[in-house]
């Protein structure tokens, strides 16, 4: 027997929330044969153009080495354009391509919706109030990822 009952751990009910949302929002952006870290970077980047790929996977919350993965994809597919920092030549800066604010704006349309329909389960008393939740459990998680190991050390 474990210390916690699955039903009692917020990170299993977090989790399987965030996997229902990306589940769902993989069947809607299917059709426009993107996945959703590469449909998050290009959304980003339409909010902040000229990020690095270091800094969009801390924005995207991947791993350094999945951005690179998408970022090669998108490139590819001429949804992005890379150049050189022009102070920092060893760090490229990323923007939209043409191509990829039109797929974006299509996307987003469909990507939307699914968010709307979590909206839609809430009161506008409620949805603010979740979000409020949210990010005091994030920022929980947050202190208890800097603070708990040190505890262990004192051990």
């Amino acid at each position: 027997m474990t210390q916690l009952p699955m039903d009692r751990r917020i990170g299993h009910h977090l989790k399987r929330a965030e996997q229902e949302l990306i589940a769902a929002k993989h069947a809607v952006l299917r059709q426009f044969n993107l996945s959703v870290p590469q449909y998050t970077v290009l959304l980003v980047l339409s909010e902040e153009p000229g990020l690095s790929g270091a800094i969009l996977a801390r924005r995207c919350l991947v791993t350094p080495q999945t951005m690179s993965s998408v970022l090669a994809t998108l490139s590819r597919r001429e949804l992005i354009e890379r150049k050189p920092h022009p102070l920092h030549s060893h760090i490229l800066e990323t923007c939209l391509s043409a191509s990829g604010r039109a797929l974006l704006q299509e996307a987003d349309d469909v990507a939307v919706q699914v968010e709307r329909r979590l909206s839609d389960a809430f009161t506008d008393d409620e949805e603010k109030e979740f979000v409020r939740l949210l990010n005091k459990c994030a920022e929980a998680a947050a202190e208890a990822r800097t603070q708990l190991p040190e505890q262990l050390d004192e051990t």
